[in-house]
């Protein structure tokens, strides 16, 4: 299975050997997640779209180094774009981009890297952050960026929950599962929750919330079951023994809800081989 997803890497190297890596930020309540779709408006769509407008042609392809889904915004991404001649105004590329693009997606930064960098393999962890309130009050506003959990919540049951994850597990049982795959075994190197002071104004709750989680690689809506399984530990829907029951029996278990996207951030992706 490696192996054929080395050679798909290998296509664009070598057909278009110069290669630029840019780190990205995106909002992504307009966006159905990163990857192109059939009618659907997507980061990646988007970019293609100014890529094609400020270069003047489309000989180039582009790998994200995560594929969020629909509603998730990013603050810490990478893009790399693979081209077949080389870029004599590196000074001048990134203000052009960022000048066509909508403000909801940000390049932040660019650098010419490697033939041989592969960025998919070059990722080394990722984090997340979910934001959420516990509120009597609820402003629609505040809903673009975090999500409201009502009732009354058990603070500690939820952290020690979070403690639960960290470490190698099978998160079957914290995810979409795909026919195609066996192993779901993921390492989390930490998880917990925190208040978030970035987020102020008169549509805000005072007391706005985090999960943050890091770890090697993430499921499908793993982050987002993962939440969701910490809200119900917290409202007593669910005990923390059903935490480790679902790494051990994950099919004994109904599947999850996830929590919704918009809560959600890609935070950080630290890479090596740069």
């Amino acid at each position: 299975m490696k192996l054929i997803s080395n050679f798909k890497f290998l296509v664009p190297l070598q057909s278009r050997p110069y290669s630029y890596l840019f780190s990205i930020s995106y909002f992504g309540a307009r966006y159905k997640g990163w990857a192109p779709q059939p009618n659907q408006q997507t980061v990646q769509r988007r970019l293609e779209r100014v890529l094609r407008h400020v270069m003047g042609h489309e000989d180039f392809s582009l790998i994200g180094a995560s594929r969020t889904d629909a509603g998730v915004s990013c603050i810490g991404g990478y893009v790399q774009i693979f081209l077949r001649e080389k870029v004599d105004y590196m000074n001048t590329l990134l203000p052009q981009f960022n000048e066509h693009l909508p403000q909801d997606i940000r390049l932040n930064s660019v650098q010419e890297v490697a033939t041989d960098f592969n960025l998919i393999q070059s990722v080394t962890q990722k984090s997340y952050r979910y934001y959420f309130t516990n509120s009597l009050s609820f402003h629609p506003f505040a809903s673009a960026f975090t999500v409201n959990v009502p009732g009354e919540l058990n603070w500690e049951a939820m952290k020690e929950a979070c403690k639960l994850f960290i470490g190698s597990h099978d998160f079957k049982g914290f995810c979409k599962p795909s026919e195609n795959k066996t192993d779901y075994v993921r390492e989390v190197l930490s998880a917990d929750i925190f208040t978030s002071k970035e987020f102020l104004g008169q549509y805000f709750p005072e007391e706005i919330y985090y999960f943050e989680i890091t770890g090697t690689g993430f499921l499908h809506h793993q982050v987002r079951m993962m939440m969701s399984a910490v809200w119900q530990i917290g409202s007593q829907e669910i005990k923390l023994t059903e935490i480790t029951s679902r790494f051990d029996f994950p099919d004994r278990f109904e599947k999850l809800p996830p929590a919704p996207s918009n809560g959600l951030v890609l935070w950080e992706t630290l890479l090596t081989n740069l």
